[in-house]
């Protein structure tokens, strides 16, 4: 029988056997009794015909060496041609909470260290690789996964998308071979995102066994899914390096991006009541917690480009009026910028734009009551500016090349101590010259060219942005910084310990923002999701869609306002007054409570809801034309089924009623009394809706 090692957490426990000199996922389930251990005949798999005597030798950190024939978690190579490794346990250490595994092939001269921690409250486990070169020549590192894990057999759900269309989710069964997920822009991506959940076949948000994975680094990255000989299907994540570019010296160390896993019995809304509280406090280290998140006004898709300030301050009048709370001044205020092929990279305001620096507009904003808050993309610098005209060397990538631009710009290279003293000074600087509370700090270009003095650099380049953000917030410590990379394209959990919010999307289009942040919300909690009211016409998809749906799709996010207001008319003014205060009166609930997706009435619609102590706010859009004529029961999942509850339609419809032959009195605007079972069992009566509407419920425990 095997040593095993026990973990518990969240209400799981997981069993780390040693076989063989190798380590394993024994189990890893609801929590076992105390002092259970497994019958080593439960541990036995049978071997067929056709493969190596040992059967396929998967395991936490499965090697070709070892017999191994699917794709293995460590690839390595010597120049003298030496590249098989049969790591070796060495011994194990535990701690609070976690433990680490030794393993070693003093031949082969690697030392491999195995972390794995559970986090007592949620039972999300993080799992991260150590290796060292113990041998006399450079040992190259072609893959190294974080870990590799057992998924559920049944069915994958993993994330695609684009630009303007972010954590686009598709399932499929892997009947053989392999499938994997690349990224190669130099951040998270839009395209493949490091995330994924896989579980028995037909898991939904409410019933199934699933397992979620997170791959928490903001720069290339490999995921991939395996059916092994044996039908077991195998899943690794871990950073994708160029060639050559991990080449440690003897001695050298390389420490692998943190893969964190989570099980659940429950579905996808089961991972999400373990992921987002994990985030909440171990993530963002609680510091959001108990904070109201400021409403924002950004002023991109209201003026764009064009700056005037005078146009600026009436802007943040009206904001201010409308109830925000945070005025954000988007690209176009430094010096040069009229669009996006020049300027980036000369981060000082406009002379004409702003003759008197920003300080006027800033006080402007302050004497409303507003935080003041700025764009910025450190990160860059368009090929036509002052910055890169003094310093073309300061390009990341291979001198003498032409390199493909993007949206005008060049990426700066970060891992040379220079250019990244004289981004943080331009940066400190602005943030010492005015009570600057909030940085969007973007990236709006792939990393083509990742060089650096000639050699590979996108690791480097990505632990550079993680050190720049980092000592500008040590020197900053009260200024937020939000994630943004043309939208959602560097949404993950490590550039999330050192930023306060996502920017989920470029897209405001409520209809695509509806999918967009229902797969957002599976790994991340609400107050973190950038999400705005835009203008009735979006620039993205060309779709007009109506304030109300709009309001009510931001309202459900870190709620924002990115449109002129000043030409909404005084009905739609006075609708956004009232959608920023409910907002704000429910952010408690909204910012703290369970998210609970939902099953909705109709396959061309998407619901969920906010649950807490006291009640729950639920929501019911329609995206698509309905396929049916009536209005199947709302059921709402997540409620105390024994205590009951005063509902209202906070949205009554407000057109004509010939499109509802009957309109029931929930839909009518009255409150209608029921518990949490019935709610969940026969559900609420739903309006008719058109493609486009939206009904939002507010659910209130009763005390009788």
């Amino acid at each position: 029988m095997s040593d095993q090692l026990r973990l518990d957490g969240g209400g799981d426990t997981l069993l780390v056997g040693i076989s063989g000199g190798r380590p394993r996922i024994d189990y890893w389930g609801p929590e076992l009794p105390q002092g259970f251990a497994p019958d080593a005949g439960l541990l036995e798999r049978a071997r067929p015909h056709g493969m190596l005597d040992g059967g396929e030798a998967f395991d936490l950190l499965p090697e070709a060496g070892n017999g191994f024939t699917g794709a293995p978690a460590l690839q390595v190579s010597r120049p003298s041609g030496g590249f098989i490794t049969q790591l070796r346990h060495q011994g194990a250490q535990r701690r609070p909470g976690g433990l680490d595994i030794t393993l070693a092939d003093p031949r082969a001269g690697v030392e491999a260290a195995i972390s794995i921690d559970v986090d007592a409250p949620t039972g999300v486990t993080a799992f991260r690789t150590r290796f060292r070169n113990t041998g006399d020549e450079p040992l190259r590192i072609e893959w190294a996964a974080a870990a590799a894990l057992e998924l559920p057999d049944g069915e994958v759900l993993a994330f695609g998308g684009r630009w303007a269309r972010e954590f686009d989710a598709h399932r499929f069964r892997l009947p053989a071979g392999l499938w994997a997920s690349e990224a190669r822009t130099g951040r998270t991506s839009h395209h493949a995102p490091p995330f994924l959940v896989a579980g028995e076949a037909g898991f939904g948000e409410h019933h199934g066994r699933v397992l979620g994975l997170h791959l928490a680094w903001s720069g290339d990255h490999r995921l991939l899914v395996e059916r092994l000989r044996d039908g077991r299907l195998q899943a690794q994540a871990g950073e994708l390096f160029w060639p050559g570019e991990m080449v440690l010296p003897p001695g050298g160390t390389y420490g692998t991006p943190t893969l964190y896993a989570a099980r659940s019995e429950a579905g996808l809304n089961g991972l999400s009541d373990r992921f987002h509280p994990f985030v909440r406090d171990r993530i963002l280290d609680g510091r959001l917690r108990g904070r109201p998140r400021p409403v924002h006004f950004n002023t991109w898709e209201a003026v764009y480009f064009r700056h005037d300030l005078s146009e600026l301050k009436a802007l943040a009048d009206s904001a201010a009026a409308a109830g925000v709370e945070r005025f954000v001044l988007d690209d176009g205020w430094f010096r040069g910028r009229n669009d996006d092929t020049a300027a980036l990279g000369d981060w000082s305001p406009d002379p004409v734009k702003y003759p008197d620096g920003l300080g006027p507009l800033v006080e402007h904003v302050r004497s409303l009551g507003l935080e003041f808050g700025l764009w910025v993309e450190p990160e860059m610098a368009n090929a036509d500016s002052d910055l890169l005209r003094a310093h073309p060397d300061w390009v990341l990538g291979e001198p003498g090349r032409e390199q493909p631009l993007g949206r005008g710009q060049y990426v700066l290279d970060l891992t040379r101590p220079e250019v990244a003293e004289a981004i943080f000074a331009q940066l400190d600087g602005l943030l010492s010259a005015h009570p600057i509370a909030y940085l969007k700090w973007d990236m709006n270009r792939d990393l083509t060219h990742p060089a650096s003095g000639g050699r590979p650099a996108s690791h480097a380049q990505v632990r550079a942005v993680y050190a720049l953000i980092d000592r500008l917030r040590a020197a900053n410590p009260a200024v937020e910084i939000e994630s943004c990379a043309s939208g959602g394209g560097r949404a993950d959990y490590e550039i999330l310990r050192r930023t306060d919010r996502i920017w989920t999307s470029d897209c405001n289009d409520p209809i695509e923002r509806q999918s967009i942040q229902r797969a957002f919300s599976i790994f991340f909690p609400p107050e973190v999701m950038g999400a705005h009211v835009g203008p009735a016409d979006s620039h993205t998809t060309a779709r007009t869609t109506s304030l109300e749906l709009r309001a009510m799709t931001a309202l459900f996010g870190h709620m924002g306002v990115e449109a002129d207001v000043r030409a909404f008319n005084p009905r739609e003014l006075e609708a956004l007054k009232a959608a920023i205060a409910l907002h704000k009166r429910l952010r408690p609930l909204l910012h703290g409570g369970r998210l609970v997706r939902q099953v909705p009435p109709d396959p061309g619609a998407v619901a969920f809801a906010v649950v807490g102590e006291e009640g729950a706010l639920a929501s019911l859009a329609q995206v698509e034309t309905p396929r049916i004529a009536g209005a199947a029961p709302f059921r709402l999942q997540g409620l105390d089924a024994q205590a009951t509850y005063d509902v209202r339609m906070l949205n009554p419809p407000r057109r004509a009623r010939a499109a509802m032959k009957h309109v029931p009195a929930l839909v009518r605007g009255e409150t209608v009394r029921a518990t949490g079972r019935w709610i969940a069992e026969t559900g609420l009566p739903a309006p008719i809706l058109r493609a486009g509407e939206i009904a939002v419920f507010q659910l209130s425990r009763s005390a009788a």
